[in-house]
């Protein structure tokens, strides 16, 4: 699917990303001339009664998130229905997942802990503050970007 041209705009390179519910991927955005990520919504193997539940479960976090302005939330852009799937056109966020720190350098420090620790904090307190549960916080979820930013992600 690489390569793959989604609602006339959004290019798919790499897969950046994977889960129980689809993929994520980088993508140029060819219309405003940047990288944002998609993350695919696969509903091609389900019947017609869950694909509909699986719809509303995805707009519902699309339309929750993008109502949501914090540099410790990733910002949702669009979404879109197309070959049989859903898409949501995100932020793309240059990180590594917390899971994968933990996985490649072991325990954080208490200084590290405590830094991702506040910008949870802040994230979720921008969240709960707009109506909005995360459901599923956990170190997966959680991206560190290069420059310290944390930024909490997948409201699904």
């Amino acid at each position: 699917m690489q390569g793959l041209l989604i609602a006339g705009r959004y290019r798919l390179g790499e897969i950046i990303g994977q889960g129980g519910m689809g993929r994520v991927w980088q993508v140029a955005d060819e219309m405003l001339d940047r990288r944002v990520a998609i993350k695919e919504m696969r509903m091609d193997d389900l019947d017609a009664e869950d694909s509909r539940i699986r719809r509303e479960r995805t707009l519902r976090e699309a339309r929750a998130t993008a109502r949501i302005d914090h540099p410790n939330v990733v910002r949702v852009y669009d979404v879109v229905q197309e070959n049989d799937r859903l898409w949501i056109v995100m932020e793309l966020v240059p990180s590594r997942s917390l899971e994968q720190v933990l996985i490649d350098e072991g325990p954080l420090s208490p200084r590290a802990a405590a830094r991702i620790g506040l910008g949870l904090v802040a994230a979720l307190r921008e969240v709960h503050a707009m109506g909005v549960l995360h459901r599923d916080i956990k170190p997966g979820n959680v991206l560190l970007g290069p420059t310290g930013r944390i930024v909490l992600t997948d409201f699904g």
